[in-house]
């Protein structure tokens, strides 16, 4: 008869495996993460005590800094006549049906570039037109 107990074999736990998969995940989502695009043009915009809206992805985004210059997209025009701005919009609404268009003016913006993008929009036929604003926070309001 034999007494002795089998042997049994100690249980390895290979984690190589796991950590090909835990990195596998982490360049995946590294990949796959889209990033807040912050806009490079220098605009304070007015507040407004209304709820923030959300960015659109088809929308049509016009800057006007306080120096008067006019950015459709991202890229600035050459000058701020009512033709140059509707060229330059006819070119940006390429593939788009009737997008909304978001005018970013500055504080210290003309009212007459406002009229002027306005103007040239409206010529063009786009009615939806929307002003981006900053939230007021914490602001005093005297009466």
């Amino acid at each position: 008869m034999n007494f002795r107990s089998e042997r049994r074999d100690e249980v390895d736990l290979d984690i190589t495996p796991l950590i090909d998969v835990v990195f596998l995940l982490l360049i995946f989502f590294m990949v796959s993460t889209t990033f807040e695009h912050n806009s490079e043009i220098n605009i304070t915009l007015p507040s407004s005590s209304k709820d923030v809206t959300e960015k659109k992805p088809n929308a049509v985004n016009i800057g006007l800094d306080a120096q008067g210059n006019i950015y459709i997209n991202g890229e600035v025009i050459g000058n701020d006549k009512i033709e140059t701005i509707k060229m330059a919009l006819s070119d940006a609404l390429v593939g788009l049906k009737e997008p909304p268009i978001i005018i970013n003016a500055d504080l210290n913006a003309t009212h007459q570039s406002v009229v002027r993008i306005m103007d040239a929009a409206s010529q063009l036929g786009l009615v939806k037109i929307t002003f981006a604003t900053q939230d007021i926070k914490d602001e005093k309001i005297n009466l």
